[in-house]
């Protein structure tokens, strides 16, 4: 009597579909709020229920509505009778667009910087290099105070002295990846069919790097954010009437203890929008990472 065969079942390998990597819940609370923020920052003139420089003296100080204050402050109100909450919303979007433009001036060049030192070598790559040991060996905060103390705080110098934080960083990160893209295969085989430099460079370098460099970006964010909120805390940075996260900071410091909520916000704000984009940017390292991905499988 011959025995019944059992067919054999498919490998599960084989048929069962790949498993859907979900988003962390951390990572999604952080981009929540980073979705906020943007909204606050974009929509700040329609969303706030006040202008940032409206003052009300009858209404000085008063707490926020939560600890019995009027319902129509929120956020209660400041030491000139200034809502909080309308304040910290276009504080918001001024300290999110200082960091956004200097982090976009300050990638730039650096990574423009870094495909000059790649590429010409020689004495121009020892230029670079020696602005790039020269700015990391100097404490940018000690340049950007003299630079605004000795040239004034205008808006527009502020925005560019804020820009040059941590170009040394991407020129550093950039040279390298590129004489490492250079000496591999795939730059030398297009290099030897006559394609131009900067096509090279531009078409093949550029997106093999990117990951990198995007990143580097989302580190560079948070740090610029702190640095506004210094320069804004010791009076060289965003200047009054205009508002700015350091300069809530600054103004409610000398009523910490009698009117909290001045001060508060601004710093829950700080923490929150800097912890998230630092999160973000430890999560991007890990996803973007070839060699933490290969590790993973």
């Amino acid at each position: 009597m011959s025995e019944a065969v059992a067919p054999l079942a498919p490998a599960a390998s084989a048929t069962a579909p790949r498993r859907r990597r979900r988003l962390p819940v951390v990572m999604s609370l952080c981009l929540a709020w980073l979705a906020i923020a943007f909204i606050l920052a974009v929509g700040a003139d329609w969303i706030a229920p006040y202008g940032y420089a409206e003052q009300s003296l009858l209404h000085r100080l008063k707490p926020p509505a939560f600890l019995g204050g009027d319902p129509a402050y929120l956020l209660g109100t400041d030491g000139l009778g200034r809502d909080v909450l309308s304040r910290l919303i276009y504080a918001m979007r001024t300290s999110i667009l200082i960091a956004f433009c200097g982090t976009l001036i300050g990638s730039v060049v650096g990574t423009f910087l870094g495909f000059l030192a790649a590429h010409f070598r020689g004495w121009v790559e020892e230029a670079i290099m020696l602005m790039v040991d020269f700015q990391a060996a100097m404490p940018f905060l000690i340049i950007a105070l003299a630079i605004l103390a000795f040239f004034g705080n205008s808006f527009e110098l502020f925005l560019v002295v804020v820009g040059f934080y941590g170009w040394e960083v991407y020129a550093r990160l950039t040279r390298g990846l590129v004489l490492q893209a250079n000496a591999q295969g795939y730059a030398f085989a297009i290099r030897t069919l006559g394609v131009h430099p900067l096509r090279i460079y531009v078409r093949h370098v550029l997106p093999n790097i990117l990951s990198v460099l995007v990143v580097q970006v989302t580190l560079n964010f948070p740090e610029l954010i702190l640095l506004e909120t210094s320069l804004s805390f010791l009076g060289l940075g965003v200047q009054p009437p205009q508002t700015s996260l350091g300069l809530m900071l600054g103004e409610g410091r000398n009523y910490i203890a009698s009117a909290w909520w001045m001060a508060v916000p601004a710093g829950i704000a700080i923490f929150v929008t800097t912890l998230s984009v630092s999160l973000l940017g430890d999560w991007l390292r890990d996803r973007l990472d070839p060699t933490l991905r290969s590790a993973e499988r």
